[in-house]
């Protein structure tokens, strides 16, 4: 494990390094040091098992640096980096990398100059440092138990199967710069997902739990909650292709959110003309109840950093107030080239982020921290369903993806699981799973909100690095189109 104190003086002595090789006008180090830590659970009754594998780790650690060169009039750019060496060896492997690899960027006006003072501090939790192999084990037993005590009470105890994982992120990182950035993160992050089938009944069940410090984490209670919504789910129906109106639960909301949504509320998308917002800034996009934002320094979020990987402190971003979009998310390198009499845009979500870490191999791209969604006049879950007189609950979508690309608005997603129909503002059956396609325009789908509920949770969406927190939403007239059985 490399501490925080060998990644500042690392950074700080490339700094110095750097100032005095030719040509060098500007520079900024960035080192990082990861661990990810995984426990797969793997339980099926029929079938003689482990339950729970052992824990996997990956470690990684390197230093980046980003030159700017001055050569006669024109200026160049190179970036370059170097893997496990956290060394004056590595800083100069990096500068030569990024000597060799300099171009001219007519868009680059200059690296990140220091702006405001972070709001979080020591907000990490240093026994997930220091977390055993032993303590590991027992939190994936928990979330095991979580499934089987309440299928048990339940009296099932036969066409079982549940899966998933016990996740750890330990993150740290430096950062330094002839600009004057000179700061540092230390970040922790537990989350798991859940997944438990009746296999016999062909319905399956998910729960989730995050946190920022172990004492807090509750694997156990996600394994029940997959259980308990399997569980009810049992018996589903099927339905007709048509129009719905529908309440979108936690998770689609994430979901449709972190693949569609908020991609498109990027300037890295409005680059390259591919979103659905182009051109709309100051305009109404969604319904007036719909807010939302970007903010990475919220208290206790797991998506929540110190510091972005440019030395820039987190905060809030407003993307849509009240329908009308306001924002969007920015880097420094965009910020610039987008900035104008009419708007500007504060860098504060450049991030390096790769497969779930702080990535030293890549330049900051545009990523969110914690998404939260809000409605201007909220109302209860009981409220919230009595807008369906004849709908459906949908609580797990799976493969979200746009279709014609970003700017289209356009996508497609299954129903898998956690979903009902709704007469009356009551919920009468399960929905059958696996057996309807949402087909739809993201555009149609925020603008005609009826509905947010007042309850919130950090939902984690697969593949996506931030967490959404999400309420339920109430939809009006979402096309839902029937799709054959599995064949068995």
């Amino acid at each position: 494990m490399i501490d925080t104190g060998m990644l500042r003086t690392c950074v700080r002595d490339g700094i110095d390094f750097l100032k005095k090789q030719k040509d060098v006008i500007d520079a900024e180090v960035f080192a990082s040091w990861n661990e990810h830590i995984t426990v797969r659970i793997n339980y099926t009754s029929d079938i003689p098992c482990n339950g729970i594998h052992e824990p996997k780790s990956t470690q990684g650690c390197g230093i980046a640096v980003r030159v700017v060169f001055g050569s006669g009039k024109e200026t160049k750019v190179g970036f370059g980096s170097s893997s496990n060496n956290i060394t004056p060896g590595g800083v100069v492997e990096a500068f030569n990398k990024a000597k060799r690899n300099k171009i001219y960027d007519p868009d680059f006006v200059s690296l990140p100059a220091p702006v405001g003072k972070a709001v979080l501090e020591n907000y990490h939790d240093p026994a997930v440092f220091e977390i055993s192999d032993e303590t590991i084990v027992h939190l994936g037993w928990q979330g095991l138990k979580g499934a089987l005590g309440e299928y048990n009470q339940k009296r099932f105890r036969t066409s079982i199967i549940a899966g998933g994982d016990i996740t750890i992120i330990k993150e740290r990182m430096a950062i330094a710069s002839t600009k004057g950035i000179d700061d540092f993160d230390e970040s922790t992050i537990l989350t798991t997902n859940i997944t438990s089938m009746i296999e016999r009944e062909n319905v399956k069940g998910t729960g989730w739990n995050t946190s920022t410090h172990v004492s807090h984490f509750n694997p156990e209670e996600a394994g029940r909650e997959s259980a308990e919504r399997a569980i009810k789910t049992i018996g589903g129906e099927r339905i007709s292709s048509g129009t719905y109106d529908v309440i979108f639960g936690r998770q689609p909301v994430a979901d449709l959110f972190a693949n569609i949504v908020i991609p498109a509320l990027s300037l890295s998308s409005v680059n390259a003309t591919d979103t659905p917002f182009l051109g709309k800034l100051g305009q109404m996009v969604a319904s007036e109840l719909l807010t939302v934002y970007d903010d990475g320094a919220i208290k206790g979020a797991i998506g929540s950093k110190k510091i972005s990987c440019e030395g820039i402190p987190t905060g809030r971003t407003d993307l849509i107030h009240n329908g009308f979009l306001v924002g969007f998310l920015a880097n420094n390198y965009l910020s610039k080239k987008f900035a104008s009499k009419v708007a500007s845009f504060v860098p504060r979500n450049g991030f390096r982020f790769e497969k779930g870490k702080r990535s030293h191999t890549r330049q900051p791209g545009i990523f969110p921290t914690n998404i939260v969604i809000e409605g201007k006049e909220e109302v209860s879950g009981r409220s919230l369903l009595s807008k369906l007189s004849n709908g459906i609950y949908i609580g797990r979508i799976w493969y979200t993806y746009p279709m014609n690309g970003l700017a289209a608005g356009d996508f497609t997603s299954t129903i898998i699981a956690d979903s009902y129909v709704v007469k009356g503002g009551e919920i009468v059956n399960p929905l059958r799973p696996n057996t309807v396609r949402i087909n739809s325009n993201i555009m149609d789908i925020i603008r005609k909100i009826i509905a947010i509920s007042n309850d919130k949770r950090q939902t984690i969406v697969w593949g996506s690095e931030e967490v959404v927190h999400t309420p339920e939403i109430a939809v009006q007239g979402v096309q839902l189109d029937n799709i054959s059985d599995f064949i068995g």
